[in-house]
This record gives C-alpha cells, sequence and structure tokens, in this order.
C-alpha cells in the first residue's frame, strides 16, 4: 500500500489538508510516526513535537503487549491484564518503561517539555495502529492537556482498533483499514525498526529547512 514511511505521510498529508485552516499542531509518536508525521507538518508549515509513551510488554514475549504508558502517565491497560500478571509485575514493567520514556525525551526532545497544546488541534500521527494501546494512551494524555480538538491520522489501521479509537477523539483519519490486517508492516514495501540516530537526523533536516526558508523569506523582504 506505502513504499516506504514518506509516501505514507504525504498520502496522509493529502487526506489532512483541510485541517491547515486550524494551525494543527503535529504530534508524531516515536519512532516509527515521525517521518510520517513530519510529512504532514513541513505540507501544512505546523508546529511539529513528538509525544512519547511506550507500550507495556509482555515478559515472556517482549513483541506483543497487555497496555501502554505515555510521558504524563497517562495509562491504558486492557480488561484482562490482571487475569494474567501479578499486580507488581504489572507495576515493574510499567517502571521500565518510564525510564525509557524519560531517556527518549532527553535523546530524542533534547529535554524539553511537550509543548502547550491546551485549546489547540492536535494531530497524533504514527506510522499505524496495530493493538492501538499506544495511542490510546496519548489520547488520554491529549485529554487531560486540555487539547481543543484531538485527531488521529494513520495511514493503516485495522478496523476494529480504529472503530474503538474513532469513539474516544474527534476526528479519525486512516488512509487502508484492510480486511485481514495483522501487522503495520504488512503495509508497506519497505518496513524497518527506526532508529534514534535516524529520528534525530529527519529532525535536523526539518531545522535545517526551516532556517533555509527563514532565510529566503528575510531576503525577499529586504
Amino acid at each position: 500500500m506505502f513504499k516506504n514511511r514518506k509516501d505514507a505521510g504525504e498520502k496522509l498529508a493529502d487526506a489532512l489538508e483541510k485541517y491547515r485552516v486550524e494551525n494543527p499542531i503535529i504530534l508524531a509518536i516515536p519512532r516509527g510516526g515521525v517521518e510520517v508525521g513530519l510529512q504532514v507538518a513541513r505540507r501544512q508549515n505546523a508546529d511539529f513535537s513528538l509525544i512519547i509513551a511506550r507500550k507495556l510488554p509482555f515478559p515472556d514475549n517482549p513483541e506483543a503487549g497487555f497496555g501502554a504508558i505515555a510521558e504524563n502517565g497517562s495509562t491504558f491497560i486492557i480488561e484482562n491484564a490482571h487475569y494474567w500478571l501479578a499486580g507488581e509485575t504489572i507495576e515493574k514493567i510499567k517502571e521500565q518503561q518510564i525510564n525509557e520514556i524519560e531517556r527518549r525525551i532527553k535523546i530524542l526532545r533534547g529535554g524539553n517539555p511537550l509543548p502547550e497544546i491546551a485549546g489547540r488541534t492536535v494531530i497524533l500521527i504514527d506510522d499505524g495502529i496495530a493493538m492501538g494501546s499506544t495511542m490510546r494512551a496519548v489520547i488520554e494524555l491529549c485529554k487531560n492537556r486540555k487539547a481543543g480538538k484531538i485527531v488521529v491520522a494513520v495511514p493503516v489501521a485495522g478496523k476494529e482498533v480504529a472503530e474503538e479509537i474513532r469513539k474516544k477523539v474527534d476526528e479519525l483519519v486512516v488512509l487502508e483499514t484492510p480486511a485481514y490486517f495483522r501487522a503495520v508492516a504488512e503495509a508497506y514495501e519497505r518496513w524497518y525498526d527506526v532508529s534514534d540516530e535516524e529520528v534525530l537526523d529527519l529532525l535536523r533536516e526539518r531545522i535545517r529547512q526551516k532556517e533555509l526558508k527563514d532565510n529566503q523569506f528575510h531576503e525577499l523582504e529586504t
């Protein structure tokens, strides 16, 4: 469906064009959502930042999760988690992921706080939604921070999860909802795990492009 995350971001930007007049802030979930979100922010000349959340993985199967936690502590845990895991195990896993969140804030966001979002249109972006745990956690964060409107925008999601997410936000934009959907990677020709360094390279390139654009604007003024 998509060549890569850049291609997905460009197509998502087309679908989000109507929000340009609302002066939204684009919040991407790292690491996979960063390049997708940057394409949207570039097209709309919008404010952009990273919003950090982490899946809560099962101890014996780290690829699967029983929930997620966002950087402000907003937590989503699936209904039956307490039948599968002891309370102290859940708390230990949460603590481990909070440590990783703090590391990502320091490394990927330079230790800066999340921008002020109260009263603003917030567009939450990831490269896709599988279980939807991390997206639910950041939705709760945005509600706690009194966002004016919450829009979730992703290239691909499962139909059932998409409908569940739709009920929690003001608007949902999904480009593809495959009939048989198992993993986000299936929607991409080129899929790989994004590294911290690639995220930092993408953010540096955004800064460079903004500085170039600002310089061109100043030259036109003078």
